[in-house]
């Protein structure tokens, strides 16, 4: 059976590293509590718990809806236009940031408060 394109989806965009690109690059405070991944482009940014929300500035600033958590064990997707989650398609490896990276990361970017921080 032939796979459709979904839009907002790219089955063969890589993710840009393991941790947010925004984040690492010294935009914000440096640190995040979850990751995200667009699922058009494979841009990796921090949830919108975190300090900056890289990942949906990413979305607004660029025009691609759909990002996927890129959280062990989780592979739910998310547009931003409908405001909805959806299961979609298998995209490229890794599906997520190392088991043996902490969250909140990076480690010595978290300030001690870091509950406190966070958006709700």
């Amino acid at each position: 059976m032939e796979e459709r394109p979904v839009p907002g989806i790219s089955q063969t965009a890589v993710p840009s590293g393991t941790g947010c690109l925004e984040c690492l690059s010294g935009d914000g405070p440096g640190w995040w509590l979850h990751l995200r991944r667009c699922a058009q482009c494979g841009h990796i940014g921090c949830c919108d718990s975190s300090p900056s929300q890289h990942a949906s500035a990413h979305a607004r600033s660029v025009g691609h809806p759909v990002m996927k958590s890129f959280e062990p064990g989780e592979d739910w997707f998310y547009e931003h236009t409908t405001k909805k989650f959806f299961r979609g398609p298998r995209l490229p490896d890794p599906q997520s940031r190392p088991l043996e990276q902490p969250a909140p990361a990076p480690a010595d970017k978290v300030p001690a408060d870091w509950r406190e921080r966070l958006h709700r």
